[in-house]
């Protein structure tokens, strides 16, 4: 995929996600934690007022490991269009 092509995908999937108020499965909403910020390359540490919310956040990050940001750009996009299906490519 050209880096035009992924930057808007990407950001279409980023703005999809931050539409979407419905609630979600802990386990995609950490792994797309995990991409976002492997994708934007922060290295700011998860800030929740919940220590185990902290801790599920740094392990996700440690799960989706050293790739990068056009890996983890692509790996949100595609998880974003599997699990949303019609519902985001249409949008």
């Amino acid at each position: 995929m050209e880096k035009d092509t992924l930057e808007k995908e990407f950001n279409k999937a980023v703005e999809f996600m931050n539409n979407y108020y419905e609630p979600l499965p802990a386990d995609l909403l950490l792994r797309l934690y995990a991409y976002y910020k492997k994708a934007t390359s922060s290295d700011a540490p998860p800030r929740s007022r919940r220590a185990i919310i902290n801790a599920f956040k740094t392990n996700a990050l440690f799960q989706a490991g050293n790739i990068s940001e056009d890996e983890a750009k692509k790996k949100y996009t595609d998880l974003v269009s599997s699990y949303f299906g019609k519902a985001f490519t249409d949008s």
